[in-house]
């Protein structure tokens, strides 16, 4: 085959090199992430770890974090400070080489070096951030003098110079995200609080201060004070301390919740040079609390090592203490994993020399030895806290008989609704009108509230990808129903057939016959209630079909507005008021407007005003529920993919909402009463 002349000119002159920190700006996503609101996190996060690794290994006591103005963020820590002598590798300041070189610090030396644990794997932390940064400034305060760098998109203004002198010790690193590496650099306060909330928890006695600047107006003068908060400057401010470490963070889990057992378990003990700690509670709740874990305080969602230890320790644990003191009957199944979890909040944290992670991102952790570390630690520590708190240990193995009674009931129960939905061919009580469509990727479930937006949105829909499952009134409340129940309720069992997944411990995402699960329910209080019992269902039972993005909630309009035979549709009271101003009408209601709770007909009056020039009739017509909408209006606002509006529903904080969902769902009615007490003022009430 010939070559083309591009083809022919291909050689080792075209090979390219990228050197110092052109690597993270040319793939910045490799380091990172993303270039999106968690990438642009992520690097408050790398200059918090740095300050926060000096706190693990006993040099800091107090780190601060403010969001400075124009989006800077400034990072403060007592610590020993970044070194500033010269490097006799680079012949340069160690700073200056901490800051510009890839895997340059202070955690590769293993027990000779400064850190016995650290979060840093890959030393890019520092020099990461430098390089996606349009401005750095690194201030060091260490042997009496203060010591600066500054930097333009990863490489140096000027050497490292001293600029005063300083009582002080410790790091300040200030960056500017650089607005060519992330599309939009919007900082979330919350989101910030609540990662370094969890970080106080992990590291103890250890002060950690937000301060949020991006509204203030005055002068700072940063350069001037080591810790702003020193400064006083009126500003939203938030500072965490615990002394409990994990126990204060598994309370903060629990805190709506009802213990069935009254000591909460800790144990904190190296093995084989990994520092395991574990901290753990059960609650009378059904659904599994989770199982936090931690490797060098970097958050683990995959999990890895360390979890897989602690399961295998907890359910051989209990399955050997429950035997053993006969409470259980002898010939009983064994203890599953799933029984062992239920209504457990766990913490689990590893510190170690040599970690590895699965990816920069450090989202599971890989190390091999972890596993047998957690596994010896917390299992014999577990077995030793069972037989000295034999009432906390009944508590325990009573909640797990329970857990495991329910399983085999909710399995049953489960099997005969699998078996009945495939006999009957899906002829669910709910009267699914399915599409003719067996793609998954194209087909959409529209879940309605009640017989009259069914049978609309069944004549309006696209028969070939969108089906219709109505509702008959409000589901149950699964928050505090345990499986069997729920699948005796005919509204979710026919939900669980219509989606194909199965349930529990068969679920299947790769069966789900709909990748647009949409909730359409009316713009009322008894709408809203549906909407949110069919989010806690999903939330509970189907987190993987919100974390793969398949659950939307319907826009439907608020307001259909027709002027003579022009008609146009608002989704918010804004929307329809500033159409009313262009009209000329300047408050509601006006003598010239009818405002109806009916579809509004067109009348053979309106059409001769037109003609005839007159100003024609304004008909204001308020949508209470889809089924006051004809099938026309149906299609063209709420089911047409061109026109209509949706929102997907996801899941940025599982935490948080799972927090959520015990105040607002649970039995617990003392808390739920006091939040609703709290934020009634923020309601929108349609009177």
């Amino acid at each position: 085959m010939a070559k083309s002349k591009e083809e022919k000119q291909y050689g080792a002159e075209q090979i390219q090199v990228l050197e110092g920190l052109d690597p993270v700006r040319k793939r910045p996503g490799m380091y990172i992430g993303s270039t999106g609101v968690e990438g642009l996190h992520h690097l408050v996060w790398e200059i918090f770890d740095n300050s926060r690794d000096e706190a693990m290994n006993g040099h800091c006591n107090r780190i601060e974090v403010a969001l400075l103005p124009n989006n800077q963020i400034r990072v403060t820590d007592n610590g020993r400070g970044i070194p500033t002598g010269i490097h006799p590798k680079t012949k340069v300041s160690a700073l200056e080489t901490v800051m510009t070189t890839l895997h340059a610090g202070g955690k590769f030396g293993g027990e000779g070096s400064g850190y016995m644990a650290s979060g840093g794997l890959h030393g890019v932390g520092a020099s990461v951030v430098n390089a996606l940064s349009q401005y750095t400034k690194a201030t060091v305060h260490q042997n009496g003098g203060i010591h600066m760098q500054e930097y333009v998109r990863g490489k140096r203004k000027a050497a490292v110079k001293q600029i005063g002198k300083s009582n002080e010790h410790g790091t300040i690193v200030l960056f500017d995200a650089d607005p060519e590496i992330f599309s939009e650099i919007a900082y979330s306060p919350k989101v910030i609080i609540d990662r370094l909330r969890q970080q106080a928890y992990l590291v103890k006695a250890v002060e950690v201060i937000i301060l949020d600047y991006t509204k203030y107006e005055g002068k700072i003068e940063e350069e001037k004070h080591f810790f702003l908060r020193d400064a006083k400057h009126n500003v939203p401010s938030t500072t965490f301390y615990f002394e409990g470490g994990l126990v204060s963070l598994v309370k903060f889990y629990n805190k709506h919740q009802t213990p069935i057992h009254k000591n909460i378990f800790y144990v904190g003990r190296e093995e084989n040079k990994v520092f395991v700690e574990v901290a753990l509670q059960y609650v009378d709740d059904m659904a599994t609390r989770g199982e936090s874990g931690f490797a060098n305080n970097i958050y683990t969602p995959g999990g890895g090592m360390h979890i897989t230890g602690f399961r295998t320790a907890l359910t051989s644990t209990l399955n050997k203490y429950a035997k053993e003191n006969k409470l259980v009957k002898e010939g009983d199944d064994s203890f599953s994993g799933d029984d062992v979890r239920e209504g457990l909040a766990v913490v689990v944290s590893v510190k170690m020399l040599e970690i590895q992670f699965e990816g920069q991102t450090k989202d599971k952790l890989g190390s091999v030895e972890a596993r047998g570390a957690t596994e010896k630690v917390f299992g014999d520590a577990f077995s030793t806290f069972l037989e000295e708190h034999p009432d906390d240990a009944k508590a325990i193995i009573g909640k797990v008989v329970l857990a495991q009674r329910a399983r085999r009931a909710a399995k049953a129960a489960k099997d005969s609704v699998l078996r009945k939905g495939a006999l009957d061919g899906f002829a669910l009580p709910g009267k699914l009108a399915d599409c003719q469509s067996r793609s998954a990727e194209e087909s959409e479930l529209f879940i309605v509230e009640g017989d009259s937006a069914g049978g609309s949105s069944k004549q309006g829909r696209d028969r070939r990808t969108q089906a219709i499952l109505p509702l008959k009134g409000k589901i149950l409340n699964v928050e505090r129903a345990r499986l069997d129940k729920m699948l005796s309720s005919d509204e979710v069992r026919a939900l669980v057939i219509a989606m194909g997944t199965a349930i529990g411990d068969t679920f299947d995402i790769s069966k789900l016959r709909y990748h647009k699960i949409i909730i359409a329910t009316d713009a009322d209080v008894d709408g809203e209630h549906i909407r949110t019992l069919l989010l806690t269902l999903f939330f509970r039972h189907f987190r993987p079909v919100i974390e793969a993005g398949h659950i939307y909630i319907a826009q439907p309009p608020l307001y259909k507005i027709k002027k003579g035979k022009e008609i146009k549709y608002f989704y918010s009271d804004e929307q329809k008021f500033k159409y009313l101003e262009s009209l000329g009408v300047v408050q509601e209601p006006e003598p010239e407007i009818e405002e109806t709770d009916v579809v509004a007909e067109e009348t053979e009056e309106a059409e001769e005003e037109e003609v005839k020039g007159k100003a024609p009739k304004i008909h204001v017509q308020r949508y209470k529920g889809l089924g006051e909408m004809n099938p026309e209006e149906l299609w063209e606002t709420t089911m047409d993919p061109k026109h209509r509006v949706l929102k997907q529903v996801t899941i940025d904080d599982a935490v948080d909402a799972d927090k959520v969902f015990d105040l607002l769902m649970g039995s617990e009615v003392g808390p739920r009463k006091s939040f609703i007490q709290s934020n009634a003022k923020y309601a929108n009430i349609d009177a």
